[in-house]
């Protein structure tokens, strides 16, 4: 139950003091998923050495999942699970188009473009989720990005491919790079699709798409012959995949639910950062010039994105909808035949408004903009 209220604990406060300091810790919640799925590679590398890399995959996702639907049934025993909108049948099919762009067809992409491609190459190409990310939230589902939303995502990017910097290992372009590339636009698709579902409770999103992610996987590590793992090692993955995958993408949800798709993404961009400090610390390895040179770009880059101000007139329209909320935030002033105290959620309306603040695509400011 802790770790389930993690999230909310952050955003009951930010309900209540206004929708900057609600953007603010929106963003500590995408610093924080960042923070964890970076620590996954070092740990997964841990296991390597034991696991097939295909089965490792399966492991974490499916690790992440089983863990969130047990803390999903904890909250529900406890009567803890009320706070957050339930699934509905209108969000399934959102929820399986995400599963199947990101849980599925991305990984195969990915496994036949590396399998052609330079190692090198690869590490570079991998960090552009983040571009594809942003990219598909302006083209495809018109979410306002401004141009310190670009140069943050510009920061972050080129501070995430010097890092990966690796000029041993040979470089190249081909199909098996473009199949990389398609790969990390699939996974941006994937975060844009995962966004119209993020008024719903993240508990269950992350255990659906877990597990059924994780369950394909381990079919397709069964289907090219891998071997499954002895059982700690199997039990040590899954732990790994709950922590930094389950409450990661818990976090990221809850993150796209007050920030978009795109600021989200660019955030997520400082993941392979933490994960090479920490391999630092872990493997003691080498500190190189490209992880020092890297380190003012992802700062500056995060910084923007913290500091970024986005505020005109505009006009909401009447509205019913339902998600966790907590009153006295400006947009839920409603009231309720019997006295609630905190963050809750049932389907409540929201009358016409029109009025001018500081605001972030959140699932409140979805409004056109001409540029």
């Amino acid at each position: 139950m802790w770790m389930a209220n993690i999230y909310g604990t952050l955003e009951m406060q930010g309900a209540m003091t206004g929708d900057t300091r609600g953007r603010n810790l929106a963003m500590l919640m995408g610093v924080g998923a960042a923070v964890l799925f970076g620590a996954s590679a070092p740990l997964a590398k841990l296991l390597l050495g034991t696991i097939d890399p295909v089965m490792l995959a399966g492991l974490l996702y499916l690790g992440s999942g089983l863990g969130m639907a047990l803390a999903k049934a904890v909250q529900t025993v406890a009567g803890r699970s009320g706070s957050e909108a339930s699934l509905r049948r209108m969000d399934f099919p959102w929820l399986l188009s995400a599963l199947v762009v990101g849980g599925v067809a991305a990984p195969i992409i990915l496994m036949l473009g590396l399998g052609t491609t330079p190692a090198s190459t690869a590490a570079l190409l991998l960090n552009f989720e983040a571009v594809g990310t942003v990219v598909v939230a302006r083209l495809m589902f018109r979410e306002a990005v401004g141009r310190w939303v670009w140069l943050a995502l510009a920061l972050v990017t080129v501070g995430s491919a010097v890092l990966s910097m690796d000029g041993g290992d040979g470089w190249g372009l081909s199909l098996g790079a473009v199949a990389i590339l398609a790969a990390c636009l699939l996974w941006g698709l994937d975060n844009n699709i995962t966004r119209n579902v993020s008024a719903r409770d993240p508990v269950s999103i992350v255990a659906i798409k877990g597990m059924g992610a994780g369950l394909f996987s381990v079919a397709l590590a069964y289907a090219l012959g891998r071997n499954f793992p002895v059982v700690s090692t199997a039990l040590a993955a899954m732990l790994v995949g709950f922590v930094c995958y389950g409450l990661s993408i818990a976090l990221y949800v809850r993150a796209l639910r007050d920030m978009g798709a795109a600021r989200t993404g660019a955030l997520f961009g400082t993941a392979p950062f933490v994960g090479a400090a920490m391999s630092l610390l872990i493997f003691h390895d080498t500190l190189t010039l490209g992880f020092i040179a890297s380190v003012p770009l992802m700062i500056v880059g995060a910084v923007i994105l913290f500091k970024e101000a986005h505020a005109h007139t505009h006009v909401h329209l009447s509205e019913i909808h339902e998600h966790r909320h907590a009153h006295d935030d400006g947009h839920h002033d409603h009231t309720h035949e019997k006295s609630v105290e905190g963050a809750h959620s049932h389907p409540h309306q929201h009358e016409a408004l029109g009025h001018t603040h500081s605001h972030a695509p959140d699932i409140h400011h979805r409004h056109g903009h001409e540029e």
